[in-house]
């Protein structure tokens, strides 16, 4: 089986306004100096703990943690009074209908919760569309090779069977580290040269290309 493992944030959403808007609130909450919005893109796809704890090396455990939870909370609410905007980026659905018909099994590996994954795929009427949803939820921080591991498990993929597609040099790493294959994405929050660096097999401009490299 082919499986074709996807990130989630600003690999097939792009949701940069929303993360930099509940960071900003969740710093403020827990006591913290606005972060950087540079480097709190630049911590995307890490999980939640990991790139608090990059942004805020300095504040105690107690104060990371409370950030944690003031992030949750912010994300939720702006879920729940409509003003989350998450879109996929342009030519995404075609990209993952193209990819079903030419054979692949689809997952996602991202550092988002489980609600907010599912909540995501569903907004936009592709959650049917994957087999393996791998979060952080249930999993350690990328780069560890423990949610490509799982995702493969339940696919019944082999490593050599594996592409993860990723715009972060985690999810390189993180396939480098389970055998897989790593494509990266320019559209994302890491550079293509850094992607390449880390190791990935080449770095797609578009969508379409990345259907055009793998639909054969």
């Amino acid at each position: 089986m082919r499986l074709a493992v996807f990130d989630c944030d600003g690999t097939l959403s792009d949701g940069q306004a929303a993360v930099c808007q509940a960071m900003v609130t969740a710093f403020g909450d827990a006591g913290l100096p606005t972060p950087d919005l540079h480097q709190v893109r630049r911590s995307v796809g890490l999980s939640l703990p990991q790139a608090i704890a990059r942004l805020a090396p300095d504040a105690p455990p107690e104060i990371q943690a409370n950030a944690v939870e003031a992030y949750k909370t912010a994300f939720r609410g702006a879920r729940l009074d409509g003003s989350l905007h998450e879109p996929l980026f342009e030519g995404i659905p075609a990209l993952l209908a193209r990819l079903r018909v030419a054979g692949w099994l689809l997952g996602v590996a991202t550092g988002k919760s489980d609600r907010g994954l599912r909540s995501c795929l569903q907004t936009h009427g592709v959650f049917d569309l994957f087999l393996t949803l791998q979060t952080a939820d249930r999993h350690p921080s990328k780069p560890h090779p423990a949610m490509l591991e799982a995702a493969m498990a339940e696919a019944l993929a082999a490593p050599a069977d594996t592409v993860m597609i990723g715009d972060t040099v985690y999810d390189i790493d993180m396939a480098r580290s389970a055998g897989c294959r790593a494509i990266g994405v320019s559209w994302g929050y890491h550079a293509p040269e850094e992607l390449i660096a880390a190791g990935a097999e080449t770095v797609v401009q578009t969508p379409e290309d990345l259907g055009d490299l793998l639909d054969v």
